[in-house]
């Protein structure tokens, strides 16, 4: 063997693709003037695809494998360049690695709640969320469809818009299913299997697939939620009466550990108690004497009346709440003034308190004159 055959040998050249990022799905091999010797060696591991464009147009594409940059095994390559018989000299050519391997544990979520005609609620909003994977299929669609000439293609670049194809699909499969949201939960796997066969026809033009895709939660609205709970609650206290029995007296039981309500507290709380009493005493009506018809006791009367309290807004702070009577007696000592602006329950928002009627009257009282001396 001669020196220049040895040096031949050596210097063959190496065309090959390893990653470690994990993230990456596209990378171009980059060699000065995309000058590729004839006869190199190109090699082609287990999950990934080479393309080779030659002068912007797509050429060969190699599967796993050790390939001769050959006549033989480049046929698109060869009827672009128009070789008819052996070719020593370099080409120009771009060469991309295309991972075929699962991107996996990839997020989706609706950003927005998802409208639906519920056959039990009616219309409602649900969220969802959970994970997909991806895959390029077919890398030369991939390529041309998606990447282009960006050297280096993450998955971070093409998620957001996959994202976008799966909340859209899961959307219209959700709204037109007619599965109840209560059943939902036991859909999950179903629904996924639906709406990755949806989206595939769409992910097949990019030269992508979805082999997996999992909803791991569906949730109501915080409102609807509070609603079902409350069903629930009702549903393990039994019948209306107990139910409401037993709300009266949890509010009985909030109303004394509040020490701010005072008398207000004290009369919802009595008031509540005697409508509870009556309940119990329709329920279990007292038996008339010598085996007469039971006697139904006179209905209770109805609780007092809450009176209406009122907050006061000065220098920038809040004070109260204050009874009629008080403000009355605030407005005689000139420590409540028709510009002072007041609050209460169910008023939109602070008003003067010369603009409510229920004090305006309070500014109108005037003392009689004195009596003659």
């Amino acid at each position: 063997m001669g020196i220049f055959d040895f040096l031949t040998g050596e210097f063959i050249d190496v065309i090959h693709w390893t990653d470690d990022t994990r993230d990456t799905m596209v990378w171009r091999f980059e060699r000065e003037g995309h000058e590729i010797k004839y006869g190199a060696k190109l090699t082609v591991r287990e999950g990934q695809a080479a393309v080779f464009v030659h002068e912007g147009q797509l050429a060969d594409v190699f599967t796993p494998g050790l390939y001769m940059l050959e006549t033989n095994n480049m046929p698109v390559m060869t009827t672009l360049q128009h070789w008819d018989h052996g070719f020593q000299s370099p080409f120009k050519s771009e060469i991309y690695f295309v991972a075929t391997t699962r991107f996996n544990d990839l997020k989706w979520g609706t950003k927005n709640p998802i409208m639906l005609r519920d056959p039990e609620f009616g219309p409602t909003r649900i969220r969802a969320f959970g994970t997909y994977s991806v895959r390029v299929s077919d890398p030369a669609r991939f390529l041309v469809e998606i990447v282009g000439t960006d050297g280096e293609f993450t998955m971070d670049e093409i998620s957001f818009q996959i994202r976008n194809i799966i909340v859209q699909e899961f959307s219209r499969v959700i709204a037109g299913s007619g599965i109840p949201v209560l059943d939902m939960a036991a859909n999950t796997a179903d629904l996924g299997k639906l709406i990755a066969t949806e989206i595939a026809p769409t992910l097949d033009g990019y030269g992508l697939s979805i082999p997996e895709l999992y909803i791991e939660n569906i949730s109501l609205p915080p409102a609807v939620e509070a609603a079902l709970d409350k069903r629930t609650s009702m549903g393990l206290a039994g019948d209306l009466g107990s139910f409401t029995q037993y709300s009266a007296a949890e509010a009985m039981t909030a109303a004394a550990q509040n020490p701010a309500g005072g008398g207000m507290a004290a009369g919802l709380g009595a008031g509540m108690g005697m409508a509870m009493a009556g309940q119990m005493a329709q329920q279990h009506p007292v038996a008339g004497p010598w085996g007469a018809a039971p006697v139904r006791p006179a209905a209770p009367p109805p609780p007092p009346p809450v009176e209406k309290v009122w907050h006061i807004a000065e220098n920038g702070e809040t004070r109260g709440p204050y009874s009629r009577a008080s403000m009355g007696q605030m407005a005689g000592r000139g420590e409540l003034s028709r510009d002072t602006h007041v609050w209460t329950a169910g008023q939109d928002g602070w008003k003067k308190a010369g603009e409510v009627s229920e004090l305006a009257q309070l500014f109108t009282v005037l003392p009689p004159p004195p009596p003659p001396a």
